[in-house]
């Protein structure tokens, strides 16, 4: 009769202990941890693919710089002859010589000739308002300037998304670490000898669980 009572007595103990509920326990955290083991990969993944984007984005934005500075070159080059020339007509038109004036004016390129006779047309003798040059009116357009702001431009644009790409990155890092940090406490659940501090581990690590499917969610994602 004792020996019965005393085995109720150790049963009742046990359940009181939660030793009942340790196959649950450990159920949910073999669950909670094989699932966050597969979406710790997938963050990789992604941080490694916005990695990649990021890379080929500067890429192309050095390419284009690259191209930028050929243009303008190539601009300079064209400004530099066709202000030779045009000095050229400004000594032969100060001297009167009208074969060296008509010489120099048909050897005029057609974008600086488009801006000269704009600014013949201001009449820049007798007009105080009129430019200083044809160099400084917005109809003179060597060839590769306007090239050259559009390759800038790309540059510009494909750096603030090397920037985007690269932070997108770092938001999939830090997101490994989330999960790092579920798969920490999930392992750690078994280890104690309460189970109500194993529950409340396992609650902690299914809420940080939760954040961070929240944030991968909202990511953006490269599939």
């Amino acid at each position: 009769m004792s020996d019965r009572g005393a085995s109720n007595g150790e049963n009742g103990a046990g359940g009181a202990d939660g030793t009942r509920d340790r196959p649950s326990l450990e159920t949910i955290a073999v669950i909670l941890l094989s699932v966050t083991a597969v979406l710790t990969a997938w963050s990789g993944f992604e941080a490694s693919k916005w990695s990649g984007e990021m890379s080929i984005a500067f890429s192309r934005a050095s390419t284009q710089r690259i191209e930028a500075s050929r243009q303008a070159a190539a601009a300079d080059a064209a400004r530099a002859a066709d202000l030779q020339v045009f000095g050229i007509w400004l000594e032969a038109r100060a001297g009167g010589d009208q074969a060296l004036e008509t010489f120099a004016r048909e050897r005029f390129t057609d974008h600086f000739a488009l801006a000269f006779d704009e600014w013949i047309a201001s009449r820049p003798l007798r007009n105080p308002e009129a430019a200083n040059s044809p160099f400084a009116l917005d109809s003179y357009v060597p060839p590769g300037q306007a090239e050259a702001a559009a390759a800038d431009a790309r540059a510009d644009d494909y750096f603030a998304q090397a920037l985007v790409d690269n932070r997108r990155g770092d938001n999939y890092t830090l997101l490994t670490v989330l999960f790092a940090l579920v798969l920490f406490f999930g392992a750690l659940v078994t280890r104690f000898s309460s189970s109500r501090r194993s529950w409340a581990v396992l609650t902690g690590a299914g809420v940080l669980f939760l954040v961070g499917v929240a944030f991968l969610i909202a990511f953006p994602k490269i599939v």
